[in-house]
Parts: structure tokens; sequence; C-alpha cells
């Protein structure tokens, strides 16, 4: 018997030695509570933003130059729409806090939409809708990690998703147990958490060949 246990040793020796060695090569995390990162990301001097997801910070990718004309075409469609109306839209540099009992994120989405008395200065709680801008950093994060956290938001009534290379936009919403709806060129949708409506053409305009 005592042969036998020796020799099973022998032989699964290697394996718990290069076990040993992946496990000494994983990254040590730190904890981070959500006072100490928004002590640190609100009022941030430099350029650089970061999202907190349980814990954990990670710095946000440089936007493109048609993620920036997107995401300004959406916010101003927003803002005179809302213009004299209790919701307000906001830009990307206004973060959406989700906390739960098992859950603390904060992201800065590309635009949203709060039409609750926020009290905090630096994030919202309770917007209704929620606009993120594809990039190819970013695409898988925003439509699985992004649509479960947001979804834990009571509030939430919408959350778009808007390619910034082709004419392609989906709209998950409430309503309809988050089932993704697409639109593209030559249609129009409604963002109905606000009663707007938008031309898939027009708000690609910049992406049409110029006359």
């Amino acid at each position: 018997m005592n042969y036998l246990f020796q020799l099973a040793r022998a032989m699964l020796k290697p394996l718990l030695g290069l076990m040993e060695k992946q496990m000494s090569a994983l990254p040590n995390f730190t904890y981070l509570s959500p006072d100490t990162y928004l002590l640190g990301e609100n009022d941030r001097t430099d350029a650089v933003k970061y999202e907190y997801v349980n814990g954990q910070v990670y710095a946000m990718a440089g936007a493109s130059r048609n993620h920036n004309i997107l995401a300004g075409e959406l916010f101003g469609l927003l803002r005179n729409h809302l213009r004299g109306k209790a919701c307000r839209a906001y830009q990307g540099d206004m973060k959406v806090g989700i906390q739960t009992a098992g859950e603390q994120h904060f992201y800065y989405p590309d635009v949203q939409v709060s039409c609750a008395e926020e009290a905090n200065r630096y994030f919202n709680t309770a917007p209704c809708l929620i606009i993120e801008v594809l990039s190819e950093s970013t695409a898988r994060t925003d439509r699985y990690e992004k649509l479960v956290a947001y979804r834990l938001l009571d509030s939430l009534q919408e959350y778009v998703l808007c390619s910034q290379e082709t004419q392609h936009v989906e709209i998950y919403r409430k309503r309809s147990e988050w089932k993704a709806e697409y639109f593209v060129a030559g249609q129009s949708f409604t963002l109905e958490s606000v009663g707007l409506s938008v031309v898939v053409d027009e708000l690609y305009e910049f992406l049409l060949p110029q006359t």
C-alpha cells in the first residue's frame, strides 16, 4: 500500500508543481471601496476616467471621432426634446451608480436621461434611459456586463446601443423583458421613455456620402 501511495505521489508531483506555479502567477487584486473610488474619481484633474465594478477599477478607452459625433448627436436631440421638462439629458462625464446588496457598479454611459430628483452631484441613481456607443473594445462589455448591471436599476426603461461604424441601433426595453429590437438605415425608432422619435438616416448623417 505504501508503495502505491509513493508511486501516485511521484506521478502527481509535476502536475501539482504546475498548478502552484500558475496560481502564484495570478494577479493579486486589491479591493477598493465605493467611497474610496468616488473620493479619487470625483473632480479628477487628469483626463483619465475609471469605471468601478465590485471593488475593481478599470480605465476607460479613448473615444474615436465617430464615437464623439454620434454621442453628441444623441445628446443634442435629447437635450432639445427635453427642454422645459422635468427630465434632463447628461453626457459622458456623469456616472450612473448601481448599488444593491450584492452589486456595486459605477459606469460612465455616453448619454443618459434621468427624470428623478438626483441627490448626488457626481452620479445618477435613477436614469430612465441609457445609451452607449459601441466600439470594438467595449461592445462585449456593453452588450453583456452592462446590460445585466443596468437592469438592476428599477427606474431604467430603455437601454440603447448604437454602432459608430454602420447605421445600426439596438434597443432593450423593460416592458418587453429586455429583448433586443434592431433598427437600420431607412427605419426610425422611438425612445419611449422620453417620447422621442429618431430617424436612423438622420442620426447617422455623418456616415453618408457628402454631396
